[in-house]
């Protein structure tokens, strides 16, 4: 395993991290605990030594907490996020910081978390979405002063709006946050146009997520692929968009001239080859797929001719939505 500095935090953290949303048994339907914790350890004993989780995905703080303790002789770094207090996803203009992430629902969320995690701080912790309006209203800087004095928190960041690289450009360039995390895939390539740049520039580190476009990039989502009931993805695949997937990654594979099963190793090189780029989060819920994602931190970047391909590859669009 490969580590990279996550900005200028002084925070070495694994290549390949662990995103933790999948193993929480909500969202996303067919998770145990047991294989999510045999997994967790897994990615461990494999050098991954960051797992991104949240307040908002069901079990996972507890799971993920479990795990850190009984790996107390390793180092694990933990990022976990404060929802917002409004719960309005995501952060549109025109809200009042003071009704979105203020002071006492910013502490109460955290502590909430580290009773849940049974863990004494957290490595990173950020704010589930982010506007550029909120930067020097309300009291949330405040608070993450505190938060960090007190030993809480180490690092403080934001969880970019979906397909918004944009709308945290200015906090990035303000000196405020010491990391974000971004959707940044083979589809949207947009954090590229300026955001990643800025992050190198003021040292603000990159946490990628969707990097396998929720799965549209391995290659397994096909015309009547389906998913079972509850599950968030019969939501963001609805419709003939399985159809449409199946289509774009056929092209890719068709130009880079690799096989079908390749298609997500270099969806997680094409990432891993910025190096603004700090960690990519991809989820993992089985032995397999930990085994198979942390293989990838082997130092082998994509060409440039296979990045001048993929920039042709770019589908801008909101599956979310």
């Amino acid at each position: 395993m490969r580590y990279r500095e996550l900005g200028r935090s002084g925070l070495a953290v694994s290549e390949i991290g662990y995103g933790a949303w999948g193993i929480g048994e909500s969202s996303w339907v067919g998770a145990t605990e047991d294989e999510s914790v045999r997994a967790l350890h897994r990615a461990i004993d494999l050098g991954v030594n960051f797992v991104d989780t949240a307040r908002g995905y069901g079990e996972s703080e507890r799971i993920v907490g479990r795990v850190v303790r009984e790996r107390a002789g390793d180092e694990v770094h933990v990022a976990t996020k404060v929802p917002p207090k409004n719960r309005v996803w995501p952060a549109p203009d025109g809200l009042d910081p003071a009704g979105t992430f203020p002071g006492e629902h910013i502490r109460t969320s955290l502590e909430t978390s580290l009773l849940t995690s049974g863990l004494d701080h957290f490595d990173v912790l950020q704010f589930h979405v982010w506007n550029d309006d909120w930067i020097g209203r309300g009291d949330w800087l405040e608070t993450i002063g505190e938060l960090k004095q007190e030993g809480k928190i180490r690092l403080f960041g934001v969880s970019i709006n979906d397909h918004e690289p944009e709308s945290a450009l200015a906090l990035v360039r303000s000196g405020a946050v010491d990391s974000v995390q971004v959707i940044y895939n083979i589809f949207d390539q947009a954090p590229a146009d300026a955001l990643l740049a800025a992050c190198e520039e003021n040292g603000v580190g990159v946490i990628v997520r969707v990097a396998l476009d929720e799965g549209g990039l391995t290659g397994r989502i096909t015309a009547g692929t389906t998913f079972p009931e509850g599950d968030f993805r019969n939501r963001y695949f609805r419709g003939d968009r399985p159809a449409q997937v199946e289509q774009r990654v056929a092209a890719i594979v068709a130009d880079l001239g690799i096989a079908p099963d390749e298609i997500a190793e270099h969806a997680l090189r094409f990432v891993l080859s910025s190096p603004a780029v700090s960690t990519v989060i991809p989820g993992m819920r089985t032995l397999h797929n930990v085994e198979r994602n942390a293989a990838l931190s082997d130092g082998r970047l994509l060409t440039a001719d296979q990045l001048a391909v993929l920039a042709k590859h770019r589908w801008p669009r909101n599956f979310y939505s």
